[in-house]
């Protein structure tokens, strides 16, 4: 056990990390502004092991009051189709809607349509958890620090379909390989903000979309930095980790699979419309793996849970990034698990770098007094990188999109996971 709430902080990165050129001239690299993000992580000592940092997520519910206004975007892929919503910070305001989350509200149609700027402000796309949404107090304290700072950052949240009592208008639901609406985002905020440099965190399971999406892009980003917080990486092992312990499978699978179950009753009406979901099938789950068996082989095509597990997961992806990419880990989190941390690929591709401390649970990171350490590391990366680093002087080696080995004659597809052989 650590010393009194004093957790160990180990990096993992490639020997040659990417150099980094800052604005004075001098040259640094994206460990060395890691490194210089991330300070001491000294937690409460009464929470010592990641189960009691991870339970304390249930009662300590206070954080940062943020005020956002709502966007609903129609889809714009031909066969993703279907609504999502996307919340954007604002100055705080009087505005009650009953059917939103505390503090948002929507954007009038005249609002919405002038928020085009030409500004040079940070932009932060954010998305959430497992069935969370842009309320939820891990996310609220990690871009506090932001909204708060002379830079005036401007934060979005991209909500997955049917969270954070958005809408469902389609047969098309989210997963963790569901990059779709994050890209249009990424997209639409490029035209729309054109001299501003676009960063993205994703917290859990949007973490792993958000990791899905920067390797799928490749040397394409348009993205200057990313940040995935508590990320499972590769699905399939945290899954299985989960079931081997009493605590895994009836604690937090049990809680996972009755958030969703949950999420879907709420939207009974609309996916009985668009899609072939068995609803006596659903009322039996119990577990989250039984959820995914029940809705993601259905609706996805997947033919078993693993399967999808494994074509979702971004662990392989690592190696495909191509813009600095700063993953914050625990090791005791009983959800994210430290074996699906894929650390030989974070070695292998100088665009990332792995931040693992021994204490603090999933998305908890409890200090004394309630607050949350991992925003400090969050807020001081993005920050950094966005007033001391000469964002457009990055430029990736290569596109990432597959890696050659000639004395081997194969080609490796990172994203996805497939070796080809090549034809003499």
């Amino acid at each position: 056990m650590d010393w009194f709430g004093r957790a160990k902080i180990s990096f993992t990165s490639s020997p040659e990390p990417l150099v980094l050129e800052e604005r004075d001239g001098s040259k640094t690299n994206l460990r060395e502004v890691c490194e210089k993000a991330t300070p001491p992580c000294q937690l409460n000592p009464l929470l010592f092991n990641g189960h009691m940092q991870t339970f304390w997520t249930a009662v300590n519910t206070e954080a940062p009051h943020i005020y956002y206004r709502r966007k609903i975007f129609d889809a714009n892929h031909k066969t993703y189709n279907g609504t999502f919503a996307v919340d954007f910070a604002v100055d705080p305001h009087d505005e009650v809607d009953e059917t939103l989350p505390p503090r948002t509200a929507y954007y009038s149609e005249e609002d919405f349509a002038n928020i085009a700027s030409d500004d040079t402000r940070p932009m932060l796309i954010v998305l959430h958890g497992l069935s969370g949404g842009s309320h939820e107090v891990y996310l609220r304290h990690s871009v506090h620090p932001l909204l708060d700072d002379g830079e005036n950052w401007a934060v979005c949240v991209v909500n997955s379909r049917g969270c954070a009592n958005s809408a469902i208008t389609s047969g098309v639901l989210f997963n963790a390989r569901a990059t779709w609406d994050v890209r249009q985002i990424v997209n639409w905020a490029r035209e729309a903000f054109p001299n501003r440099p676009l960063f993205g965190v994703g917290f859990s399971l949007g973490a792993c979309i958000l990791t899905n999406y920067v390797a799928e892009e490749g040397a394409a980003c348009p993205l200057k930095g990313a940040i995935a917080v508590g990320n499972p990486f590769n699905l399939e092992v945290s899954s299985k980790a989960l079931l081997r312990t009493y605590l895994g499978k009836e604690v937090y699978q049990r809680v996972m699979g009755s958030n969703m179950n949950k999420l879907l009753n709420a939207h009974k009406d609309s996916l009985l419309q668009h899609t072939n979901l068995e609803w006596d099938r659903l009322n039996k789950v119990k577990y989250l793996y039984e959820f995914d068996r029940a809705v993601q082989t259905v609706t996805w095509g997947y033919p078993t849970e693993d399967a999808y597990y494994r074509d979702a997961s971004c662990a392989d992806g690592i190696m495909a990034i191509r813009i600095p990419f700063f993953a914050i880990s625990a090791a005791d989190d009983p959800i994210a698990v430290d074996e699906a941390v894929p650390k030989e690929e974070f070695k292998q591709n100088p665009y990332t770098v792995l931040c693992s401390t021994s204490l603090g649970g999933h998305l908890s990171w409890f200090e004394i007094g309630g607050g949350r350490w991992h925003a400090k590391p969050i807020s001081n990366f993005l920050k950094y990188m966005a007033k001391n680093i000469k964002l457009d002087s990055i430029m990736p080696a290569a596109d990432g999109h597959y890696m050659e080995s000639p004395k081997a004659k194969t080609r490796f597809y990172p994203v996805r996971r497939k070796l080809d052989i090549l034809e003499p």
